[in-house]
């Protein structure tokens, strides 16, 4: 466990727009095929030049920390879908190239630009990963990793639902850098919703969250290097091509 990993484990969980809530906490579904349309955007500058990542417009692209060699992005099927796909980005030199895609999904009514606790909608937006955990033991992991039965989904869920937390990444949304995920502070107030990860997926559109196969997050977990600053840039395609 990392350091003051006690202290952590003992917060409250408090995930994915309110674990404890109900069933329509965070999930997501049977890994779909991922296309080859991970990009899926046609028309924003990135999609022709090799210096920048397909299908993010110059809005978010200028949120992208210049620092950044390593980009999680979720491509969202549509503003009230929650199908998606999610493909990891590599910078070499000033060359951004794919090196990853998985099937995935967000949250089950889709994203939004103003989210807020309950809306069931994953927040758009450019957001840095720093910080991981899960029930499970560290798989390898280069972000900090808190490993605690806290993450544990209640088994008032359903079952398809008890292992969404295994492996987690925080996005930082709402958040504290530097804890653990299920830290429940939330410096926006707690309105402005929180707990927003990338998990395990079960069967269904999340409360905020994005969901993926265990595949998915055990390579990401053993990837994303804080060295290389990585973000996430998420938002349904014609959002993230504005």
């Amino acid at each position: 466990m990392r350091k003051n990993g006690a202290r952590r484990a003992a917060a409250a969980v408090a995930v994915c727009g309110v674990m404890a809530m109900s069933l329509s906490g965070c999930g997501g579904s049977r890994a779909r095929a991922a296309g080859d349309d991970a990009g899926g955007a046609h028309g924003a500058p990135g999609d022709t030049d090799p210096k920048r990542v397909p299908g993010i417009g110059d809005r978010l692209w200028r949120r992208v920390p210049a620092d950044s060699r390593q980009m999680v992005v979720v491509y969202g099927a549509g503003p009230n879908s929650p199908d998606s796909t999610v493909a990891l980005f590599t910078r070499h030199g000033s060359t951004w190239e794919r090196t990853r895609s998985w099937a995935a999904h967000n949250g089950r009514h889709g994203w939004t630009t103003d989210h807020h606790e309950g809306d069931q909608r994953t927040p758009v937006g450019v957001f840095t990963l720093s910080d991981a955990g899960g029930v499970l033991a560290d798989p390898g992991a280069r972000l900090p990793y808190t490993r605690s039965a806290s993450f544990q989904a209640p088994h008032w869920w359903n079952k398809a639902s008890w292992h969404d937390f295994d492996y987690v990444i925080a996005v930082d949304y709402n958040r504290v850098k530097g804890t653990a995920p299920n830290d429940p502070t939330r410096p926006q107030g707690q309105s402005r919703g929180g707990g927003i990860w990338l998990h395990m997926d079960h069967g269904g559109g999340t409360s905020a969250c994005v969901s993926q196969s265990q595949e998915a997050m055990r390579y990401l977990l053993r990837t994303l290097d804080p060295a290389q600053h990585p973000v996430v840039v998420m938002g349904d395609k014609a959002e993230l091509r504005e």
